[in-house]
Protein backbone atom coordinates (compact mmCIF):
# COMPACT_ATOMS: atom_id res chain seq x y z
CA UNK A 1 0.00 0.00 0.00
CA UNK A 2 1.63 3.55 -0.64
CA UNK A 3 -0.38 6.46 0.36
CA UNK A 4 1.34 10.07 -0.42
CA UNK A 5 -0.02 12.21 2.03
CA UNK A 6 -0.86 15.46 1.27
CA UNK A 7 -1.57 14.62 -2.25
CA UNK A 8 -4.77 15.80 -3.72
CA UNK A 9 -4.91 12.74 -5.96
CA UNK A 10 -4.07 9.21 -4.37
CA UNK A 11 -2.12 6.26 -6.04
CA UNK A 12 -3.77 3.32 -3.94
CA UNK A 13 -2.59 -0.57 -4.51
CA UNK A 14 -3.34 -3.29 -2.86
CA UNK A 15 -1.44 -6.11 -3.02
CA UNK A 16 -3.78 -8.84 -1.89
CA UNK A 17 -2.41 -11.71 0.25
CA UNK A 18 -5.77 -13.49 0.84
CA UNK A 19 -8.94 -12.75 -1.48
CA UNK A 20 -11.57 -11.69 1.14
CA UNK A 21 -10.52 -9.00 2.94
CA UNK A 22 -12.13 -5.41 4.81
CA UNK A 23 -9.62 -2.74 3.78
CA UNK A 24 -9.71 0.71 5.16
CA UNK A 25 -7.78 3.87 3.86
CA UNK A 26 -8.66 6.72 6.42
CA UNK A 27 -6.92 9.15 3.76
CA UNK A 28 -10.02 8.74 1.23
CA UNK A 29 -12.58 7.97 3.59
CA UNK A 30 -13.30 4.68 1.67
CA UNK A 31 -14.25 1.29 3.53
CA UNK A 32 -14.37 -2.05 1.10
CA UNK A 33 -15.59 -5.62 2.47
CA UNK A 34 -15.79 -8.70 0.18
CA UNK A 35 -14.08 -11.12 -2.36
CA UNK A 36 -11.83 -8.99 -4.82
CA UNK A 37 -12.24 -12.21 -7.01
CA UNK A 38 -13.72 -12.82 -10.28
CA UNK A 39 -17.57 -13.28 -9.72
CA UNK A 40 -17.08 -11.82 -6.24
CA UNK A 41 -19.01 -8.63 -4.44
CA UNK A 42 -17.78 -5.65 -2.87
CA UNK A 43 -19.58 -4.04 -0.05
CA UNK A 44 -18.32 -0.30 0.18
CA UNK A 45 -19.04 2.83 2.45
CA UNK A 46 -17.98 6.76 1.83
CA UNK A 47 -19.00 9.53 3.37
CA UNK A 48 -22.84 10.14 1.94
CA UNK A 49 -21.24 13.80 0.64
CA UNK A 50 -18.74 11.93 -1.33
CA UNK A 51 -18.95 10.67 -4.61
CA UNK A 52 -17.98 7.09 -5.99
CA UNK A 53 -16.81 6.87 -9.58
CA UNK A 54 -16.92 3.10 -11.48
CA UNK A 55 -16.52 2.39 -14.92
CA UNK A 56 -17.60 5.88 -16.02
CA UNK A 57 -20.29 5.97 -13.49
CA UNK A 58 -21.26 6.96 -10.62
CA UNK A 59 -22.54 4.67 -8.15
CA UNK A 60 -25.64 5.26 -6.02
CA UNK A 61 -25.44 5.82 -2.47
CA UNK A 62 -27.47 4.48 0.44
CA UNK A 63 -27.98 7.23 2.91
CA UNK A 64 -25.23 5.64 4.97
CA UNK A 65 -22.77 6.12 2.09
CA UNK A 66 -22.88 2.55 1.08
CA UNK A 67 -22.47 1.01 -2.36
CA UNK A 68 -21.78 -2.02 -4.39
CA UNK A 69 -19.97 -3.56 -7.11
CA UNK A 70 -19.98 -7.05 -8.86
CA UNK A 71 -17.10 -8.26 -10.53
CA UNK A 72 -17.87 -10.76 -13.46
CA UNK A 73 -16.95 -14.43 -14.26
CA UNK A 74 -13.76 -12.62 -16.58
CA UNK A 75 -13.48 -9.59 -14.93
CA UNK A 76 -9.74 -8.14 -15.46
CA UNK A 77 -6.86 -8.07 -12.82
CA UNK A 78 -7.27 -4.94 -11.26
CA UNK A 79 -10.38 -2.87 -10.67
CA UNK A 80 -10.13 1.10 -10.18
CA UNK A 81 -12.52 3.31 -8.57
CA UNK A 82 -12.46 6.77 -7.61
CA UNK A 83 -13.58 9.02 -4.42
CA UNK A 84 -14.82 12.92 -4.87
CA UNK A 85 -14.96 14.21 -1.45
CA UNK A 86 -16.96 16.75 -0.47
CA UNK A 87 -14.13 19.61 -0.84
CA UNK A 88 -14.30 18.06 -4.68
CA UNK A 89 -10.54 16.42 -4.55
CA UNK A 90 -10.35 13.51 -6.55
CA UNK A 91 -8.81 10.40 -5.09
CA UNK A 92 -8.12 7.30 -6.98
CA UNK A 93 -7.79 3.71 -5.79
CA UNK A 94 -6.61 0.73 -7.47
CA UNK A 95 -7.27 -3.13 -6.22
CA UNK A 96 -6.21 -6.37 -7.54
CA UNK A 97 -8.53 -9.12 -8.89
CA UNK A 98 -7.75 -12.82 -8.31
CA UNK A 99 -8.63 -14.30 -11.31
CA UNK A 100 -10.13 -18.20 -10.66
CA UNK A 101 -10.14 -21.98 -12.45
CA UNK A 102 -13.43 -23.05 -13.58
CA UNK A 103 -14.34 -26.44 -13.73
CA UNK A 104 -16.06 -28.05 -17.08
CA UNK A 105 -19.21 -30.07 -16.58
CA UNK A 106 -20.55 -32.02 -19.24
CA UNK A 107 -24.42 -32.79 -18.90
CA UNK A 108 -26.56 -35.45 -20.94
CA UNK A 109 -29.93 -35.94 -21.20
CA UNK A 110 -31.24 -32.58 -21.66
CA UNK A 111 -34.06 -31.45 -24.23
CA UNK A 112 -32.37 -31.66 -27.36
CA UNK A 113 -34.31 -28.78 -28.85
CA UNK A 114 -32.78 -26.41 -26.28
CA UNK A 115 -29.84 -26.90 -27.64
CA UNK A 116 -29.93 -26.78 -30.91
CA UNK A 117 -32.74 -25.11 -31.44
CA UNK A 118 -34.87 -23.84 -34.55
CA UNK A 119 -35.50 -20.58 -36.13
CA UNK A 120 -38.59 -20.16 -34.10
CA UNK A 121 -37.12 -20.93 -31.32
CA UNK A 122 -34.30 -18.45 -31.54
CA UNK A 123 -36.85 -15.38 -32.21
CA UNK A 124 -38.42 -16.59 -28.76
CA UNK A 125 -35.11 -16.44 -26.83
CA UNK A 126 -34.11 -13.16 -28.41
CA UNK A 127 -37.88 -11.81 -27.20
CA UNK A 128 -37.01 -13.58 -23.67
CA UNK A 129 -33.57 -12.24 -23.37
CA UNK A 130 -34.61 -8.52 -24.20
CA UNK A 131 -37.43 -9.01 -21.29
CA UNK A 132 -35.01 -10.08 -18.66
CA UNK A 133 -32.78 -7.77 -19.27
CA UNK A 134 -35.45 -4.98 -18.95
CA UNK A 135 -36.31 -5.82 -16.21
CA UNK A 136 -33.14 -6.06 -14.54
CA UNK A 137 -33.08 -2.32 -15.30
CA UNK A 138 -36.10 -1.64 -12.63
CA UNK A 139 -33.88 -1.36 -9.92
CA UNK A 140 -34.52 0.56 -6.65
CA UNK A 141 -32.88 2.93 -4.60
CA UNK A 142 -33.81 0.68 -1.46
CA UNK A 143 -31.13 -1.35 0.43
CA UNK A 144 -32.57 -4.56 1.53
CA UNK A 145 -29.58 -6.48 0.85
CA UNK A 146 -27.59 -4.28 3.62
CA UNK A 147 -29.30 -7.34 5.82
CA UNK A 148 -27.61 -10.29 4.41
CA UNK A 149 -28.73 -13.77 2.22
CA UNK A 150 -29.32 -16.70 3.11
CA UNK A 151 -29.67 -20.14 1.30
CA UNK A 152 -32.81 -19.65 -1.06
CA UNK A 153 -33.30 -23.80 -1.48
CA UNK A 154 -32.39 -26.83 0.40
CA UNK A 155 -30.39 -29.72 -1.15
CA UNK A 156 -27.29 -30.44 -2.21
CA UNK A 157 -25.20 -28.08 -4.46
CA UNK A 158 -24.70 -29.79 -8.11
CA UNK A 159 -23.62 -26.99 -10.43
CA UNK A 160 -21.42 -24.25 -9.26
CA UNK A 161 -21.06 -20.75 -10.96
CA UNK A 162 -18.53 -20.20 -13.69
CA UNK A 163 -18.20 -23.92 -15.31
CA UNK A 164 -18.18 -24.25 -18.69
CA UNK A 165 -21.36 -26.76 -19.59
CA UNK A 166 -21.14 -28.94 -22.28
CA UNK A 167 -25.07 -30.14 -22.68
CA UNK A 168 -25.43 -33.03 -24.89
CA UNK A 169 -21.94 -33.33 -26.45
CA UNK A 170 -22.25 -29.24 -27.67
CA UNK A 171 -20.08 -26.73 -25.57
CA UNK A 172 -22.84 -23.52 -24.00
CA UNK A 173 -22.12 -20.88 -22.65
CA UNK A 174 -20.84 -20.97 -18.91
CA UNK A 175 -22.93 -21.33 -16.05
CA UNK A 176 -23.70 -18.37 -14.07
CA UNK A 177 -25.75 -19.73 -10.86
CA UNK A 178 -25.51 -22.66 -8.50
CA UNK A 179 -27.67 -25.55 -8.06
CA UNK A 180 -29.48 -26.96 -5.41
CA UNK A 181 -31.13 -30.63 -6.28
CA UNK A 182 -34.11 -31.33 -4.60
CA UNK A 183 -37.92 -32.64 -5.47
CA UNK A 184 -40.08 -31.07 -7.40
CA UNK A 185 -42.37 -28.92 -5.81
CA UNK A 186 -39.78 -28.10 -2.52
CA UNK A 187 -40.43 -24.68 -1.66
CA UNK A 188 -37.96 -21.55 -2.74
CA UNK A 189 -37.74 -18.80 -0.19
CA UNK A 190 -36.57 -15.26 -0.88
CA UNK A 191 -32.56 -15.24 0.47
CA UNK A 192 -32.77 -11.53 0.96
CA UNK A 193 -36.40 -9.17 0.65
CA UNK A 194 -36.58 -7.05 -2.48
CA UNK A 195 -39.35 -6.28 -5.13
CA UNK A 196 -40.60 -8.64 -7.69
CA UNK A 197 -39.68 -7.67 -10.96
CA UNK A 198 -40.40 -10.56 -13.22
CA UNK A 199 -42.24 -13.84 -12.79
CA UNK A 200 -42.64 -15.80 -15.91
CA UNK A 201 -44.26 -19.81 -16.08
CA UNK A 202 -42.47 -20.47 -19.23
CA UNK A 203 -39.22 -18.84 -20.53
CA UNK A 204 -37.21 -21.32 -23.34
CA UNK A 205 -34.43 -21.73 -21.67
CA UNK A 206 -35.30 -21.02 -17.68
CA UNK A 207 -38.26 -22.68 -17.76
CA UNK A 208 -40.88 -20.71 -14.77
CA UNK A 209 -38.49 -17.95 -13.91
CA UNK A 210 -38.41 -15.52 -11.33
CA UNK A 211 -36.15 -12.31 -10.23
CA UNK A 212 -36.27 -10.17 -7.12
CA UNK A 213 -34.37 -6.77 -7.14
CA UNK A 214 -32.60 -6.49 -4.14
CA UNK A 215 -31.41 -2.55 -5.20
CA UNK A 216 -28.86 -0.62 -6.10
CA UNK A 217 -28.93 -2.95 -8.83
CA UNK A 218 -27.96 -6.48 -6.74
CA UNK A 219 -30.58 -9.33 -8.34
CA UNK A 220 -31.80 -12.34 -7.94
CA UNK A 221 -32.73 -15.22 -10.95
CA UNK A 222 -34.62 -18.49 -10.03
CA UNK A 223 -34.64 -20.49 -12.76
CA UNK A 224 -36.36 -24.04 -14.14
CA UNK A 225 -39.75 -22.99 -11.33
CA UNK A 226 -42.87 -25.71 -11.35
CA UNK A 227 -44.56 -22.84 -9.10
CA UNK A 228 -44.31 -19.08 -9.08
CA UNK A 229 -46.04 -17.91 -5.71
CA UNK A 230 -45.51 -14.81 -6.10
CA UNK A 231 -46.33 -11.82 -8.83
CA UNK A 232 -44.63 -8.71 -10.53
CA UNK A 233 -44.46 -6.00 -8.31
CA UNK A 234 -44.90 -7.81 -4.93
CA UNK A 235 -42.31 -6.93 -2.27
CA UNK A 236 -41.01 -10.11 -0.49
CA UNK A 237 -39.56 -10.44 2.42
CA UNK A 238 -35.92 -12.83 3.44
CA UNK A 239 -37.30 -15.83 4.16
CA UNK A 240 -40.45 -16.03 2.22
CA UNK A 241 -41.46 -18.82 0.29
CA UNK A 242 -41.84 -17.46 -3.72
CA UNK A 243 -41.81 -20.77 -5.84
CA UNK A 244 -41.81 -24.52 -6.00
CA UNK A 245 -38.43 -26.18 -7.25
CA UNK A 246 -39.32 -27.82 -10.84
CA UNK A 247 -37.47 -29.05 -13.83
CA UNK A 248 -38.88 -26.69 -16.59
CA UNK A 249 -36.32 -25.14 -19.44
CA UNK A 250 -33.29 -26.63 -20.38
CA UNK A 251 -33.15 -28.84 -17.32
CA UNK A 252 -32.19 -32.90 -16.80
CA UNK A 253 -34.38 -32.90 -13.25
CA UNK A 254 -35.92 -31.03 -10.77
CA UNK A 255 -33.40 -28.53 -9.32
CA UNK A 256 -33.14 -24.68 -8.15
CA UNK A 257 -31.02 -22.72 -10.44
CA UNK A 258 -30.11 -19.46 -8.33
CA UNK A 259 -28.39 -16.53 -9.94
CA UNK A 260 -27.29 -12.76 -8.96
CA UNK A 261 -26.30 -9.84 -10.83
CA UNK A 262 -25.20 -6.80 -10.18
CA UNK A 263 -26.83 -4.44 -12.65
CA UNK A 264 -25.79 -6.77 -16.33
CA UNK A 265 -23.02 -8.05 -14.41
CA UNK A 266 -23.27 -11.85 -13.68
CA UNK A 267 -21.77 -12.49 -10.01
CA UNK A 268 -21.44 -15.89 -7.63
CA UNK A 269 -24.36 -16.53 -5.26
CA UNK A 270 -21.80 -18.44 -2.73
CA UNK A 271 -19.91 -15.25 -2.44
CA UNK A 272 -22.94 -13.31 -1.68
CA UNK A 273 -23.79 -15.65 1.08
CA UNK A 274 -19.84 -14.86 2.67
CA UNK A 275 -19.82 -11.25 1.73
CA UNK A 276 -23.47 -10.62 3.18
CA UNK A 277 -24.48 -13.39 5.88
CA UNK A 278 -27.93 -12.97 6.90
Amino acid sequence: MMIIHGARRLNLLCLLFSSFFSYYCSASALNIEGDFVQGGLLLGRVSPSSLVLYEGETLTLTEEGHFIIGLGRDAADTLKLSVIDENFDKIEHEFLVTSRQYDVQDIVGVPQRTVTPNVEDLARIREEAALVRLSRQLTAQHSPFLSGFRRPAKGPITGVYGSQRIYNGVPKSPHYGVDYAAPEGTLVIAPSGGIVVLAEPDLFYSGGTLIIDHGHGLSSSFLHLSEILVSKGDSVQSGQSIAKIGATGRATGPHLDWRMNWKSVRIDPQIVLQVLPE
